[in-house]
C-alpha cells in the first residue's frame, strides 16, 4: 500500500458559489462556435507571424514577434498543432513543421535553454509533431531537450532546478509549481528511449512538489527552495504571486493540471487525490463570474483577473475528471465547472476585434509584481483555451 503523499484533505466543494450557468454542460453548438472563432484567430495570426513567434504577452492587445528564444514559444506551435487536428488545415501543419526545425536547432546549439521550461517548449512542438506526423526530426529534437532538462536534476534533493545558473547560490535548489507541466517530456523520453533515468527524475521531482509546494490547506507556494547538496527542504516563497503566504492563481492552476498529467504517466493515483485538494481550493475562491483574479487571495474588488490561469485550470479540471472513477461525484462537478469556465472565457473574455497579431483571450496577467503583461493577452492562456476547447469537442490524446 502506498504511503500518504500529502496530509491535506480537499475542502468540500462549495458548488453554490459557482455560477448558476455552470450547473449543466453547455450545448455543443456553443463549443463549436468558440472553436470556429478561435481557429479564425489562429489562421489570421499564422499570416501575421509567418514562421516567427509571438512575444509572451501582448502590448495593447497585440503580440510582438520574436525569434525562438523565449520559454513561451512552444505554446504558439502547440496552437498550430491543435488547429491542424481540429481543422486539417495545411497551413497550420506547414508552419508547425517549420517550427520543429527551429526547435531542433535550438536544442542542438543550446540556445536559451538554461531553465526547466524545456517541457513547455518541446512537448507542445516536437513531441506533438512526432505523435501527429511521425517526424524523426521532431523525435530526436524532443529527446535532445529531455537530456538537457535532465542536466538540471539534483539527485540529492530530488528536484529539477527551475531557472538560472546551477551554481548560482541565489537560484540553486529552486523548484517551482510550473515544472509539473515540464515532467511529461521526461516520461515520454523514458518510454521512447528505455532510459529510466528520465522517469526516475520525474518521479522524485513530483513527489517533492507534492510534499513541499502544496501547503496543508491545499494552497500552493509558487516556488520552494532545497539545499541542493544535502537535500534538506528550506523554505517556500513566491515569485509572481501577491505574497509568500498567498496563492498565485496560475501556480494553483499549474498544480491542478500537472499532478493529474503526471498520474497519467506514472499511474500514481495519490496525485489524483492531491489534484482534488488543489481543485477545490481554487474553485472555492472564484469571483462571481468564475474567472479568477491573478492571486486567489482576491475574490472580489478591482484587482486584475487572469484569464490565462482560468484556461490552465479548465484543462486541469478536464484532465483530472477524465482520470477519476465514474462513480466519483467530483468527476461530474469538475467537468461542468471546466466547461462553464471555457464558455465564460469564450463569451466574455474572447477577443473579437480581429486585428492581426491580437491574442485570443483578453484580461490575462503575466507578472504583476514586475508589471509585465497586466490586463493583456498571454500566449499560454491562448494555448490552454484552445486545448480546453479541443478536450471538450473530442476524446483527445494530450501532447503532454
Amino acid at each position: 500500500m502506498q504511503a500518504v503523499l500529502h496530509p491535506a484533505l480537499p475542502e468540500p466543494l462549495q458548488t453554490a458559489r459557482l455560477p448558476h450557468a455552470w450547473r449543466q454542460l453547455p450545448e455543443r453548438a456553443r463549443i463549436d462556435r468558440a472553436i470556429s472563432d478561435a481557429l479564425a484567430a489562429v489562421e489570421r495570426n499564422v499570416a501575421h507571424f509567418g514562421t516567427r513567434f509571438p512575444t509572451p504577452s501582448s502590448t495593447g492587445g497585440i503580440y510582438g514577434t520574436m525569434d525562438n528564444t523565449e520559454w513561451t514559444n512552444g505554446f504558439w506551435t502547440g496552437m498550430l498543432w491543435l488547429s491542424y487536428e481540429l481543422s486539417g488545415g495545411h497551413q497550420f501543419r506547414a508552419t508547425a513543421e517549420a517550427h520543429v526545425a527551429s526547435f531542433d536547432l535550438r536544442q542542438r546549439e543550446r540556445i536559451a535553454i538554461n531553465h526547466h521550461d524545456l517541457g513547455f517548449l518541446y512537448s507542445l512542438s516536437c513531441v506533438a509533431g512526432y505523435k501527429l506526423t511521425g517526424s524523426e526530426q521532431a523525435r530526436e529534437a524532443a529527446l535532445g531537450a529531455a537530456r538537457l532538462l535532465l542536466e538540471r536534476y539534483y539527485p540529492n534533493a530530488g528536484i529539477i532546478q527551475a531557472w538560472g545558473d546551477l551554481n548560482d547560490p541565489a537560484q540553486r535548489g529552486r523548484m517551482i509549481i510550473d515544472c509539473n507541466l515540464n515532467l511529461p517530456l521526461l516520461y515520454w523520453a523514458s518510454d521512447i528511449s528505455g532510459d529510466l533515468r528520465f522517469r526516475d527524475a520525474a518521479n522524485h521531482h513530483i513527489e517533492q512538489a507534492a510534499r513541499h509546494i502544496v501547503r496543508a490547506d491545499g494552497s500552493t507556494y509558487h516556488t520552494f527552495f532545497f539545499d541542493a547538496d544535502n537535500g534538506q527542504p528550506r523554505e517556500g516563497k513566491t515569485h509572481q504571486g501577491y505574497s509568500d503566504d498567498s496563492c498565485w492563481a496560475r501556480g494553483q492552476a499549474w498544480g491542478i493540471s500537472g499532478f493529474p498529467l503526471v498520474s497519467r504517466h506514472n499511474g500514481d493515483t495519490r496525485l489524483l487525490d492531491l489534484g482534488k485538494v488543489l481543485a477545490n481550493y481554487y474553485l472555492n475562491r472564484l469571483p462571481a463570474d468564475g474567472i479568477c483574479y491573478w492571486d486567489l487571495i482576491f475574490t472580489s474588488g478591482v484587482e486584475q483577473r487572469d484569464s490565462s490561469a482560468a484556461a490552465v485550470a479548465a484543462c486541469g479540471l478536464l484532465e483530472l475528471a477524465s482520470r477519476l472513477p465514474l462513480f466519483d461525484p467530483l468527476r461530474a462537478e469538475y467537468e461542468r465547472a471546466a466547461a462553464g469556465m471555457v464558455i465564460t472565457l469564450s463569451e466574455q473574455y474572447f477577443n473579437h476585434d480581429g486585428a492581426p497579431g491580437s491574442g485570443l483571450l483578453r484580461h490575462a496577467v503575466y507578472h504583476k509584481p514586475n508589471r509585465i503583461g497586466i490586463d493583456e493577452s498571454c500566449i499560454w492562456g491562448d494555448y490552454f483555451y484552445l486545448e480546453a476547447l479541443t478536450r471538450l469537442s473530442s476524446i483527445w490524446e494530450p501532447y503532454w
